[in-house]
């Protein structure tokens, strides 16, 4: 067999593969890399590259690239209309440059930057639906004839194969991204459950900010279901078909909640092998929910607040604008206006976040409502093993009721997801739930005490309560109170409370 023959077979071959892979979409990287190699082989280039358009700072930057020089210009980005590459990206129109020293389009800085002698240039479009996600480019023919109009139709049908693959893989993406938030629609894992009066009034303020880009900020105590409040106000507006991002500021350090939000560039620092997306960027065009908004440090606050003022942002190790469109909903358990005095919350950043508050009410505000979340619950940790569903006694509610849920409902959920493994699988008894009948209570005032002695005895039975509801936890528990974790101890041994 002739060498063009084989090489013919060879190009057939991965033809029919990479058409097996398009529609399967495997692995996307892959098939680009095949179909760009392939494409290199075919038409006897001595370098190509896939450029895709960055949606959000509208630059071309490479995907996929061959050749010697193939590392190397993958850290190169270009402008729309920049070079010939750019001019394809933003006219829609292949080119054919039999000598791009004579083309005033050729951005020579790339080739002279990584020492790429080059020479002539077929560059096609890839399109998705009118849309220009990119171009695909071979340079130069390795036996020294020049690129044909040939070439140019053979590049065509390359670059309509990664569209494919492109927009497969997209079709995919979006697909799990719908079925995973399908299931939770379905499921019952966000639901607000309730009839009260309080809850009422926060799910109608809820819907009337639902439709508006307004800054909302939720407040109240560690439980209440803010982070579900966040997503009926998103599922209840016009931007319920974007994406909605949730994101705790409290579980990670200043440097790496950035990253999280903002994103990074490859080589942005020690282990950015690749380009970053932040949540501002996958929140385009909905929701982003930040939790914990309070323990944000100072530094993060004032990179929030320029987002929120111009709504553009750049990713770490980048200094290209990015701009998105993101309506930004907050929460906190702390009071705001305490942290402010204090100097540990920028006010300007408040006010910006603070258009509309809405105050999620405890549980023991509501106490109305605790029977129907019960019932909730219970159905859902029956289903979950298997069982008919288990019921409450009249007792064990009368027990709940009576009780103050300083942890609301999570703590209420926890107890009755303990009450259903540990019960007898029909009914949750007052003995099932670990909770105390009734609220701890200050023994009271007394006479006959001196000021300080008075002070030392709130002080004692104050500690004693928190550290029962925090479960002994120290750190819990001076968080709670708003005191060091260090003086909580000192006043533990001071009041002979280790045993606690």
């Amino acid at each position: 067999m002739s060498s063009e023959g084989a090489d013919t077979d060879f190009s057939i071959h991965h033809l029919r593969e990479i058409s097996t892979w398009v529609s399967s979409v495997q692995d996307l990287d892959q098939v680009l890399e095949l179909i760009i190699e392939t494409a290199t082989q075919m038409m006897n280039a001595k370098a190509s590259s896939l450029l895709l358009v960055d949606p959000k700072s509208r630059r071309l930057y490479f995907k996929v690239a061959t050749g010697d020089k193939k590392d190397d210009v993958k850290q190169f980005e270009m402008e729309l209309g920049q070079g010939i590459a750019g001019h394809v990206a933003m006219t829609g129109e292949p080119l054919l440059i039999p000598d791009v020293r004579k083309d005033p389009r050729w951005y020579k800085e790339i080739s002279e930057s990584i020492g790429f002698k080059t020479r002539s240039i077929a560059c096609v479009p890839m399109k998705i639906k009118n849309e220009i996600i990119g171009v695909v480019e071979i340079i130069d023919k390795t036996d020294g004839k020049s690129i044909r109009k040939s070439d140019i139709k053979l590049l065509t049908v390359f670059a309509e194969l990664a569209a494919m693959a492109i927009g497969s893989a997209r079709k995919f993406a979006h697909a799990k991204r719908e079925l995973k938030t399908l299931k939770e629609e379905l499921g019952s894992k966000y639901q607000i459950i309730g009839d009260s009066q309080p809850l009422r009034k926060v799910i109608s303020d809820a819907f009337k900010v639902a439709n508006s880009k307004t800054s909302t900020l939720i407040v109240g105590e560690s439980g209440t279901g803010k982070e579900l409040l966040a997503r009926l106000i998103h599922r209840g507006g016009s931007r319920k078909d974007g994406p909605l991002v949730v994101l705790n500021c409290a579980a990670l350090p200043e440097t790496l909640l950035e990253v999280e939000l903002f994103g990074h560039e490859k080589g942005a620092y020690t282990g950015a092998i690749d380009r970053n997306i932040g949540k501002f960027e996958l929140a385009d065009g909905g929701t982003i929910f930040l939790d914990e908004i309070a323990e944000m440090s100072p530094g993060m606050q004032a990179k929030l607040l320029r987002v929120l003022q111009e709504g553009v942002f750049y990713r770490v190790g980048g200094n290209r604008p990015i701009y998105v469109d993101v309506r930004v909903i907050a929460a906190t358990n702390k009071n705001i206006a305490h942290e402010i005095t204090e100097r540990r919350f920028r006010e300007d950043l408040y006010y910006r976040l603070n258009v509309v508050q809405i105050h999620m009410p405890a549980l023991r505000d509501r106490k109305e409502d605790i029977p129907l979340i019960s019932e909730h619950f219970l159905e859902v940790f029956s289903k979950e093993r298997g069982l008919s569903k288990v019921s409450l006694s009249k007792k064990a509610v009368k027990k709940m009721v009576a009780y103050h849920w300083p942890g609301n409902v999570r703590e209420l959920r926890n107890a009755l997801e303990r009450a259903v493994v540990l019960g007898n699988g029909k009914e949750v008894l007052p003995d099932d739930l670990p909770i105390m009948n009734s609220q701890p209570k200050y023994p009271g005032m007394q006479t006959g005490l001196s000021l300080r002695e008075a002070l030392d005895t709130f002080k004692k039975e104050f500690i004693k309560i928190n550290l029962k509801h925090s479960n002994g936890s120290r750190s819990k528990a001076a968080k709670v109170m708003g005191i060091q974790r260090t003086y909580l101890s000192s006043l533990i041994s001071k009041y002979d409370l280790q045993d606690m």
